[in-house]
């Protein structure tokens, strides 16, 4: 249910998961919704958000582990890629479909996709800091990179195709890579 609710989410947004959809998509009896989500659609939804975020997180640990900021960049994007190009370009972030559009129906949402994607920051500012880059400017190019990265997964999914993620990448690779070369100023 939890991924088919993410699954909903990323193609519809918050607005076109419903119990009946998530219960076509994944085949599941209706009891067992409010057995495991007993807050109803907006707990499966918020569940489903945290699921896929943590998804994330874990594909950002590893792209980080490595210790390229560069490297790390280009995996997160590559993830993105291939998500859209599996998907038809029809389905984008579920944090990004979480928090647009959802304050008055799902109120606990903004703070849930603001604690993801501060989560998701941190990994690659963590990684820049260790590159010996300034705690500020650090905080500054992930601002730049998350917020261009999601724009473009936005653009993607409007052009079906995956240029937008690669004008983003083309444009912070060098400061990426100034970064892991430790030239940066």
């Amino acid at each position: 249910m939890l991924d088919s609710a993410a699954e909903l989410l990323r193609e519809r947004g918050a607005s076109g998961v419903s119990i009946d959809a998530v219960l076509a998509r994944s085949g599941a009896p209706r009891g067992s919704v409010y057995h495991h989500f007993p807050g109803g659609r907006n707990e499966l939804i918020i569940t489903a958000v945290r699921q896929a975020g943590s998804y994330i997180s874990a594909l950002i640990d590893l792209a980080v582990a490595g210790g390229d900021p560069h490297a790390a960049l280009k995996q997160f994007v590559e993830f993105w890629k291939q998500s859209l190009a599996d998907g038809d370009y029809k389905a984008g972030c579920p944090v990004v479909a979480l928090a647009v559009g959802t304050r008055d129906d799902i109120p606990e949402a903004t703070e849930v996709a603001s604690e993801i994607f501060t989560c998701w920051q941190d990994k690659m500012c963590d990684l820049l800091m260790a590159n010996g880059i300034d705690p500020d400017r650090a905080h500054r190019l992930t601002t730049l990179a998350l917020a261009a990265i999601e724009g473009a997964i936005l653009l993607s999914r409007t052009q079906r195709s995956a240029e937008p993620l690669d004008e983003v990448v083309a444009e912070l690779a060098p400061l990426f890579r100034s970064q892991s070369a430790g030239t940066f100023s």
